[in-house]
């Protein structure tokens, strides 16, 4: 019935060769980073806050790390950074009139496209998806991607 003798095993049934280290799908790594609070892994809700590093923040958990001062708090990396309120800015963001995620009841039953952005630049219109650099004025926190800065070319906010 088996392992009489009449198998002889190859090499390669033999040697197990080196694990092949898993690869962080980039698509997935996007949708988590424009989609999702960086230190809760909540989505993000209104209002939205970045700290000087480009990160995305629910204000919410930004307020409940910084109260939190109990000695058995887990150092967080994603806010380590941050020691105060001052150290973030809310963001003024431009809804996507294209975007139906929230609005419609998910039953599972229909494609959900990951690439369609929640925000988009309100001078060029590119979506805010990761698939363009976008960037925050510190004064005003008025969100634009790099190519409307590029072609405005001014300091002051167009708004």
């Amino acid at each position: 019935m088996g392992c009489d003798g009449g198998t002889i095993p190859k090499r390669h049934e033999l040697v197990k060769g080196p694990r092949k280290v898993e690869k962080v799908d980039k698509a997935a790594e996007l949708v988590a980073k424009w989609n999702y609070c960086t230190l809760s892994q909540e989505k993000l809700c209104r209002p939205i806050v970045a700290c000087e590093l480009g990160r995305l923040y629910n204000k919410d958990a930004i307020i409940e790390f910084l109260l939190d001062k109990s000695p058995d708090k887990a150092p967080m990396e994603a806010a380590s950074h941050i020691k105060s309120i001052k150290n973030v800015k809310e963001l003024n963001l431009s809804d996507n009139p294209a975007w139906s995620g929230d609005k419609e009841s998910i039953k599972g039953d229909k494609y959900d496209d990951f690439q369609a952005a929640r925000f988009i630049c309100p001078v060029v219109g590119l979506e805010m998806n990761g698939k363009h650099r976008f960037c925050f004025l510190r004064n005003c926190g008025c969100v634009f991607s790099e190519r409307a800065l590029k072609e405005i070319k001014s300091e002051v906010c167009h708004k």
